[in-house]
């Protein structure tokens, strides 16, 4: 399954080494749904790793991606289920400002959504 998906690039992981045969590295890309704001991380693996490299905070991006996910089991016994994001294609589609990078979460004000809760996307 290959998708595609278009925001501002807001931030970027360091590369992990995982194993001794598998490494990855992660950003993030703020789109807007709807008129809310999304923040989605992307996962690039192996020799994908640098296509991140040439971009910087606040470029707005073009990212083919494609879905995968495999069940394992907790600890615990119980099956669950882990789903990644995996970036494979990044192409800029203009330079911006970037702002200032920010390791506080974004905050999401409740106040501002019961004027609105007919507008949810959801």
């Amino acid at each position: 399954m290959s998708l595609e998906v278009q925001g501002k690039l807001v931030d970027v992981f360091e590369t992990i080494q995982i194993t001794d045969k598998f490494k990855k590295r992660e950003f993030v890309v703020e789109t807007e749904e709807r008129g809310y704001q999304q923040y989605v991380k992307f996962q690039l693996n192996q020799d994908k790793c640098s296509l991140i490299d040439d971009h910087k905070l606040g470029d707005e991006l073009k990212v083919a991606f494609n879905l995968s996910g495999k069940p394992y089991t907790r600890k615990t016994g119980e099956k669950d289920y882990i789903t990644n994001i995996v970036a494979w294609k990044i192409d800029k589609v203009s330079a911006g400002s970037a702002p200032m990078p920010s390791n506080e979460p974004p905050v999401f004000n409740m106040d501002s959504l019961e004027a609105s809760a007919d507008d949810l996307p959801f």
